[in-house]
């Protein structure tokens, strides 16, 4: 049974990591996100859930306006070939997560663990982040060394490097990858 965002929570206070959550109307895209910005303070993100062609899988985390480019980011990662969108039967099994709530929180039911974490370098320079916690109706804010914290203890010291520009999307990585 995947964690709910409660077991999040109370992950969080065991680490004793300071975070706040905001309740909302689901949000499936980072268009639709853009309504909470004035609300929730902090870099707001998106989250790619991705495999690699041997299906390693990787989870990049970057601002919501980062330009991505997939076809060389494999290269970057070191992966096996060029990347692609991981299913959303993938993104169940691996993160226990539903396509539009994907989240580095998401870790906490990958025990194995088969998820490679990647955080965006200039997503990195805030110093508070936002994501959903398991649930796309809210949005948790948490510290960006917290947010390291909290991937360590699940067993995912993440990879952080500049993965991304801060421009307009290219085609095919429009606003609803988060």
């Amino acid at each position: 049974m995947p964690a709910t965002p409660a077991d999040l929570f109370a992950l969080l206070d065991r680490l004793g990591i300071a975070h706040t959550t905001v309740t909302h109307a689901p949000l499936f895209t980072v268009e639709q996100s853009r309504a909470l910005r004035g609300v929730i303070p902090g870099g707001h993100t998106k989250n790619l859930f991705l495999k690699d062609k041997k299906d390693a899988l990787y989870l990049v985390v970057a601002l919501e306006d980062a330009a991505i480019d997939l076809k060389s980011l494999h290269r970057r990662l070191g992966a096996s070939g060029r990347f692609s969108f991981g299913s959303a039967d993938a993104l169940r099994d691996a993160l226990g997560v539903e396509p539009g709530a994907v989240t580095p929180f998401a870790v906490i039911n990958d025990a194995e663990p088969r998820v490679t974490v990647v955080l965006d370098a200039a997503m990195m320079a805030h110093a508070t982040l936002n994501y959903h916690p398991l649930d796309n109706t809210m949005t948790t804010s948490i510290a960006r060394d917290d947010l390291v914290r909290f991937l360590v203890a699940t067993g995912h010291r993440p990879r952080i490097l500049a993965v991304a520009g801060q421009s307009t999307e290219p085609a095919g990585l429009g606003p609803d990858c988060n």
